[in-house]
């Protein structure tokens, strides 16, 4: 009797159409782990006065707390896109999970400031590692079209839930537990991930390559994002003329100069290589990914301070209050977007779910001490989560297209990054814009307002380019020439198809099986 090959055996089909009984465990191994990388970024927000209390903190110290996390994930990520690419996702996921989940625990029973600091930062390493796997795995197992859309609409939307559901899941730990379970149940949901990872995640050989990664280029991404973003936050208790906030800028600016050079001159295998940024898709795919990071990742926080420094809403019902925000997009990211996106070009899905973002950015500007819950909160945020909602699927399938296998991993890592960046310089800026040495509802409110108007003129650019990416129709149109349906000659179909990089040659490689494009 023959023995039966194994899913992890090199040579056996394992992408979700050859083996799909195993698409849903992919699929929720992978959205797992997207939901701790992303709720991380959040789930200490509530409980930072009770850290401060617990670890003696000061005012300014505590926000490295957040800081050490989103940073080093934010400049690690094309390092760890990299890593998936040359090591394999599978091992990348595995690391990263285990990085994350032990820096998790070593958190959670941190007894002082600095431990926690550490442990925060090595969490952001294993984010880094960690969240450019998951998509490559999804996008590796899951072939271009319906399947690979509903994928990355699942995908999105566990994101989107993981940032909304942070300020929840951290104000109920913290108020009926403790404050070091807003890290700690990070252990036993990453343990579980990595024996289902383990068991049931297609493992990918790359015997024969020569491993290097550009540990310089990931030094100077860190610290130029580091310093940049310090510079900018500087500036909002400063001024912009002040030493403290050039230094930061120009230091950071320099540091990224140095970076681009290395990358694109010296490194033998660069984080980012240059040839990503001559698809249109994935060009044009991250300056609306850099912008809407900018707005829809610190807005959170500006929500929570409104709540609560305005409206007076306790940490309970704070996070309450983010139900809506949830089931909306989770509800029309998952559901909504994919349907729309068979029916309607990407480029004008972008652009009417920016453009309804920015309207409900501009009502929640509106809000002030004497704003009731209806008006104030839940309306703008039914507006501008169908907006966002709109928005994510898409620009994440247009990011993601068109880019060779071997490639996959950089090009996850550089949308993460991206997006990551966008966030933590957007929120830079807008406390800048909403600082004030004033502390009454009414004043808080106007600063915060101000903030949301940003917010709201951003996803206005957002829409606008949007229209920069090459049209959804010829990409569709591409690969239903090229799989040989009847329309049209093959040959020609895949030329032009490779002229607009629309694919990587004539054939799409999928984890060691090699499948025509539908």
């Amino acid at each position: 009797m023959g023995m039966r090959r194994s899913a992890d055996e090199p040579g056996v089909a394992t992408d979700a159409r050859s083996r799909p009984e195993l698409g849903g465990v992919v699929l929720a191994v992978a959205c797992a782990a997207q939901f701790m990388v992303v709720l991380d970024i959040s789930v200490v927000n509530v409980a930072l006065p009770s850290i401060q209390r617990a670890l003696g903190f000061d005012s300014t110290s505590q926000q490295w707390v957040v800081n050490a996390y989103a940073l080093t994930f934010a400049g690690l990520l094309p390092l760890g896109g990299r890593l998936a690419d040359l090591f394999g996702r599978k091992r990348s996921y595995l690391l990263g999970l285990a990085l994350f989940s032990g820096a998790s625990l070593a958190g959670g029973l941190a007894n002082s400031a600095g431990l926690l600091i550490a442990a925060r930062a090595v969490q952001g390493v294993g984010a880094a590692v960690l969240a450019p796997a998951t998509l490559t795995i999804l996008t590796t197992t899951f072939p271009e079209g319906t399947q690979r859309t509903r994928a990355l609409a699942m995908w999105t939307a566990v994101g989107i839930a993981g940032g909304t559901a942070g300020n929840l899941v951290g104000g109920v730990l913290t108020e009926y537990l403790s404050w070091r379970w807003t890290l700690l149940i990070n252990v036993p949901i990453g343990t579980v991930a990595i024996l289902l990872a383990a068991r049931f995640v297609a493992a990918d050989h790359t015997a024969g390559t020569r491993r290097r990664v550009d540990v310089p280029g990931a030094v100077l991404a860190t610290a130029g994002l580091a310093l940049l973003a310090y510079g900018i936050a500087q500036a909002g208790e400063q001024g912009w003329d002040a030493p403290s906030t050039l230094t930061g800028v120009l230091a950071g600016l320099a540091l990224l100069g140095v970076f681009a050079v290395v990358e694109s001159r010296f490194a033998a295998v660069p984080l980012i290589p240059s040839r990503l940024f001559r698809i249109r898709s994935v060009a044009a795919g991250n300056a609306a990914m850099l912008l809407a990071g900018a707005c829809l990742n610190p807005m959170w926080m500006f929500l929570t301070l409104s709540m609560q420094n305005v409206l007076h809403y306790s940490p309970i019902q704070t996070g309450l209050a983010f139900l809506p925000h949830t089931v909306v997009q989770m509800a029309v990211g998952a559901r909504v977007t994919p349907w729309l996106m068979r029916l309607l070009d990407g480029r004008v899905l972008i652009a009417a779910g920016a453009l309804i973002a920015a309207a409900g950015f501009w009502w929640q500007g509106d809000l002030n001490p004497h704003s009731g819950y209806l008006t104030g909160i839940l309306g703008p945020a039914i507006v501008f989560s169908i907006g966002s909602a709109l928005v994510n699927t898409p620009l994440t399938t247009a990011v993601t297209s068109g880019v060779a296998t071997e490639d996959a991993g950089a090009a996850s890592g550089l949308m993460n990054t991206t997006k990551q960046v966008g966030g933590a310089l957007g929120l830079a800026a807008l406390v800048t814009v909403a600082a004030t040495t004033t502390t009454t509802p009414e004043a808080l409110a106007a600063d915060y307002g101000r903030a949301f108007d940003v917010i709201a003129v951003l996803m206005v650019v957002v829409m606008a380019t949007a229209f920069l990416l090459p049209p959804q129709r010829d990409r569709q149109r591409a690969r239903r020439d090229a799989s040989g349906d009847g329309r049209g000659s093959g040959r020609a179909a895949r030329k032009a198809a490779r002229n607009e990089h629309l694919i990587p040659g004539n054939r799409l490689h999928v984890t060691g099986t090699t499948t025509d494009l539908e």
